[in-house]
């Protein structure tokens, strides 16, 4: 553990947050690797994957990709099939702009796309704009927007490669008219990875984590970096362990606290094969970044509460999902769907709002 990570054992301090769910995702799989944002005031979820009718990869399931766009008017609400997407796809980067969802990348079965588009909520129908692509395909990438500049780190070119890459790309929004494309900035001082979590504070771009993948296997990551416009990447404090594939982006859950939920922490990743439906869920702890004092704290555990529709896991909570989005909206974290054991989906989607004292 870095020397100025707080010890995550007894005494820790709970995160102030009151937890529940939502409306699940109307399929009785649900998906992981969503597209996940607002619009206009609507909760969208698109795309994503699963292993159709409880099929998982070691019993012969074919993975499946989908184009369903889904939204949510408000908490109580019910989910509407609201259009399709160009394509299936999912594993893509999610960012809402004030204008609508802006999906970024990602693959389906045929592979990886470069494609980036908007996808806008308009007097009770989604219209897509088509936004500049990537300069590259990329998957199981990261990324989040800060000051109208949206910033794009890690991930795959294809499905087959057998290394992640250090790609770190940034779009200026509010330049389109004069520069209607992506630049390729500097990568970070540290290894290429996929399944990263991104954050920002005001200008600044934070990558957490992920995984670099050697000759095709998994290295989980603990090392953390920050990004300014002016100075450029800098390191920063580790994590106390790995969080892959968290919920991305981190939540700005205080002033100069970035907040991560959950993620793959690897110690169960060896065992994954002989577990199968017998693995016991991903990591539900909550890891807060402080960015002035640059120290990690555990700030307890995610949801404790479960009903009876939904499945919980041996401690009596729901299942902490990995492979979604973490979605800000109207000041509720919401995490719709996403995979909470190898192979197996979700379609229940967790929320939680800050307790005000």
């Amino acid at each position: 553990m870095n020397e100025n990570c707080s010890n995550p054992g007894a005494g820790a301090m709970e995160l102030p947050l009151q937890w529940d769910t939502l409306p699940p995702i109307p399929d009785p799989t649900g998906f992981a690797g969503s597209f996940a944002g607002t619009s206009n005031g609507v909760l969208i979820v698109a795309g994503g994957s699963n292993f159709p009718h409880g099929g998982t990869p070691w019993n012969g399931g074919k993975k499946t990709w989908y184009d369903h766009i889904f939204i949510l008017d408000k908490p109580g609400g019910k989910w509407q099939l609201a259009g399709k997407l160009p394509r299936p796809l999912g594993y893509g980067v999610s960012v809402s702009d004030g204008k609508g969802l802006i999906c970024i990348g990602g693959s389906n079965a045929d592979g990886h796309y470069p494609d980036v588009f908007r996808l806008c909520w308009q007097n009770g129908t989604i219209v897509t704009d088509t936004l500049p692509a990537l300069p590259a395909p990329l998957a199981n990438t990261c990324g989040a927007m800060t000051k109208n500049r949206v910033y794009v780190a890690g991930g795959l070119h294809a499905p087959a490669d057998q290394a992640a890459v250090n790609d770190f790309y940034m779009l200026d929004l509010s330049q389109l008219d004069t520069f209607p494309r992506w630049q390729q900035l500097p990568s970070w001082p540290g290894p290429a990875r996929m399944l990263a979590v991104a954050g920002t504070e005001g200008e600044d771009f934070y990558l957490f984590s992920g995984t670099a993948l050697e000759h095709g296997k998994r290295k989980y990551l603990s090392d953390a970096y920050r990004y300014q416009p002016a100075g450029g990447w800098k390191r920063v404090s580790d994590l106390p362990a790995p969080v892959v594939a968290a919920p991305t982006p981190a939540w700005e859950t205080a002033a100069h606290q970035l907040t991560i939920f959950g993620g793959d922490d690897g110690r169960h990743a060896d065992q994954a094969a002989e577990l199968r439906e017998h693995h016991p869920g991903f990591s539900d702890a909550i890891l807060s970044y402080n960015t002035v004092s640059d120290r990690w704290e555990l700030q307890g555990s995610m949801i404790t509460k479960h009903n009876a529709d939904a499945p919980a896991n041996p401690n009596g909570s729901y299942w902490a999902p990995v492979t979604t989005t973490l979605v800000d909206w109207n000041g509720r974290l919401v995490l719709p769907g996403g995979e909470v054991r190898p192979g197996t989906r979700t379609p229940h989607v967790l929320t939680a709002t800050k307790i005000l004292h």
